[in-house]
């Protein structure tokens, strides 16, 4: 059971985290419940009204993300040397601290007391300015040190010489020069000299051109000054390395403020992300009471729009502990009872409500059962789902608890739903918890008419415009309005009148006026299902046409005499004037029947077969003969 989904906390959580800087305060907003301490709980709620009053008189706060930082931290206290990267990520972060500082100090001036957690953050100057002073654009920089500068300044000068060392050389042999200028290969300063003047230049050659024919040589007076750089290079990286260390020691020195600098940052951004959703949200701080009783006035649902959320005014506690709440479908039901266990909800995490004015008891637990909750994988029912929640719920419930159900008794046989309804009810009136449930069962409104401490309320609606007015009335039983309803969307009075009388008894119809006069909708207008027609068998085909008969061939529409019945894939043959042909039975009509044209016992070789074969066929009826009848083609 996730009372928090059902009724969207989570999705409240998840704008407020939106609105966090650091990881360390959004995971921190991932985690947090409800406070059961009251001194805690309305210091929580005063942190975020003090941290939106900062953020509407000087504007959002400079926080920055930490992460990083954390991460620099283990490493220098690891002992790790750190990059110039890394220590202007420090000095970065300790300049946001000194920003903090700085926004804090101005509200001191408006006299708030958030203002004076400035007083536990420490921007360590010392190490911020040390940093900013040897640390620039990712590098050393070269006046980190005095002994710094005069190698950096030295190893400027050796290159200068090795260039005007080799360009000196080039212009006392220019003609065994390849090109009018020097060059680096492999970091060596080259002269370029032609492959077939290498004696002429003393020097190591370094490289050559794709070809062979240009040498890159190194003069042996460059080389001279070249080891002498290289020695420059290996005390610079010293020095370097010396720097990086010692302002990685300051770094890990400073460890212990730096700690509490982050500490500090993700603690205030937390407060700060209350505000800012307070903000955002257009809310109030609540008031809060250990008297069992909540008051909201013009409360609207967090995650509605402002401008088309309709103000709900609620109020329950004192001898009243349970509300049910009847109207017709779409009246707003399910999101009354969210509206207020959400802002509660809120209120007691710290947070602020939206609403105009709210007077809130604190609760030990918010236990709900929303939503048909059908689950296939477990094999659960709406119904079977719900008597699971609502057992989870009486299981879990006190005297300190907030419950809210929907749709009581819902998802199986009206009368005894409507047995499990009371049933549940009477269970959480024994429990002394407040309690919102909605329901469309008039048993149960009856119910809660004649129990102590229980009333019934029900959500306005207008049967003029069909429309709801999402306006809660405490007090009065409500109807579900569904033959107003059905009766505007187009269904006959004949058939109202049938619902009524089903519903309530005859004597009720006359109680109702409505609209609509129509009649039951006529039948013929739906779809029709189309049969397919049974195909003829083969042996019909064959039997409409007997050998003998006259048939028409089309589409010349000529006639010819049956002389062999159709087979069975429906092709039979025909004699026609000068020959026989085979076609199909459908491009062939019945002109005479054989039965008109020849006597019963009329011999149709005379016609079909030739006088050859009518000839064999008398010699084989009389004797012996080794003559074969021909088959025509």
């Amino acid at each position: 059971m996730n009372t928090e989904k059902q009724i969207e906390f989570d999705k409240v959580k998840e704008m407020w985290e939106n609105l966090a800087v650091t990881e360390g305060a959004r995971e921190r907003i991932r985690g947090v419940s409800i406070y059961l301490e009251e001194g805690e709980l309305k210091k929580q709620l005063r942190d975020t009204t003090n941290a939106r009053n900062m953020i509407e008189k000087l504007g959002t706060p400079p926080l920055q993300s930490v992460t990083e930082l954390k991460e620099i931290m283990a490493a220098a206290e690891k002992g790790a040397c750190l990059t110039p990267f890394c220590l202007e990520r420090v000095e970065t972060a300790l300049v946001a601290v000194k920003r903090l500082r700085d926004y804090l100090c101005r509200g001191k001036r408006c006299e708030n007391p958030l203002a004076y957690y400035e007083e536990n953050l420490d921007a360590v100057d010392s190490l911020r300015e040390e940093i900013g002073r040897q640390i620039r654009g990712g590098l050393v920089d070269d006046y980190a040190t005095r002994e710094l500068a005069q190698l950096r300044g030295q190893i400027t000068k050796c290159e200068e010489q090795m260039k005007q060392k080799a360009e000196q050389i080039m212009r006392s042999n220019k003609a065994s020069m390849a090109d009018h200028f020097c060059t680096l290969r492999n970091g060596r300063v080259c002269v370029p000299v032609k492959r077939e003047c290498k004696q002429k230049v003393a020097g190591s050659v370094i490289d050559k051109s794709a070809t062979g024919s240009t040498l890159f040589i190194e003069p042996s007076g460059v080389a001279k000054i070249y080891e002498e750089l290289q020695m420059l290079k290996i005390g610079e990286e010293n020095e370097v390395y010396n720097i990086l260390y010692t302002l990685s020691a300051m770094v890990a020195s400073a460890a212990p403020v730096m700690d509490e600098n982050i500490k500090m940052i993700e603690k205030l951004d937390f407060i700060f992300s209350k505000g800012k959703l307070s903000m955002d949200m257009d809310a109030v701080e609540p008031a809060i009471n250990t008297e069992r009783y909540i008051v909201f006035k013009d409360a609207r649902h967090p995650l509605m729009e402002q401008k088309i959320s309709v103000p709900l005014q609620f109020e329950i506690g004192g001898d009243v502990r349970g509300i049910v709440i009847t109207g017709p479908n779409t009246g707003g039901k399910t999101v009354a009872i969210k509206t207020v266990m959400l802002n509660c909800m809120m209120a007691q995490c710290g947070l602020h409500v939206t609403c105009q004015e709210a007077d809130l008891c604190m609760n030990s637990a918010y236990l709900g059962d929303i939503g048909d909750g059908q689950n296939i994988a477990e094999n659960l029912s709406t119904f079977s789902a719900h008597i699971t929640n609502v057992l989870k719920v009486l299981g879990e419930l006190d005297k300190d608890s907030f419950v809210i159900m929907d749709e009581l008794g819902s998802g199986t046989d009206p009368t005894e739903g409507m047995g499990i309804a009371v049933a549940i009810l009477e269970e959480l009136k024994k429990s002394g918890a407040l309690f919102l449930v909605t329901t469309h069962y008039p048993e149960v409104k009856e119910y809660a008419s004649k129990t102590p401490g229980m009333v019934n309320a029900r959500m306005t609606f207008d049967k003029d415009t069909l429309m709801p007015a999402y306006q809660m009335v405490i007090g009065e039983a409500g109807e579900s309005c569904a033959f107003y309803i059905a009766d505007r969307l187009g269904m006959p009075q004949e058939m109202l009148r049938v619902a009524i009388e089903a519903a309530y008894g005859a004597e009720a119809v006359g109680s109702y006026h409505f609209q609509n006069r129509g009649s039951v909708p006529g039948r013929g207008t739906a779809n029709r299902i189309v049969k397919s027609k049974k195909a003829k068998s083969r042996t019909d085909i064959g039997a409409r046409y007997q050998r003998g008969d006259s048939v028409m061939v089309y589409p010349d529409k000529k006639i010819g005499i049956v002389c062999e019945p159709a087979n069975e894939k429906g092709v039979l043959r025909v004699q026609m004037p000068d020959k026989k042909i085979w076609i199909n039975h459908k491009r062939v009509r019945l002109h005479v029947a054989a039965a008109q044209l020849y006597p019963a016992d009329y011999d149709f070789s005379i016609i079909f077969d030739t006088v050859e074969n009518r000839k064999i066929r008398h010699d084989m009826n009389r004797k012996y003969t080794e003559e074969t009848i021909r088959c025509e083609e």
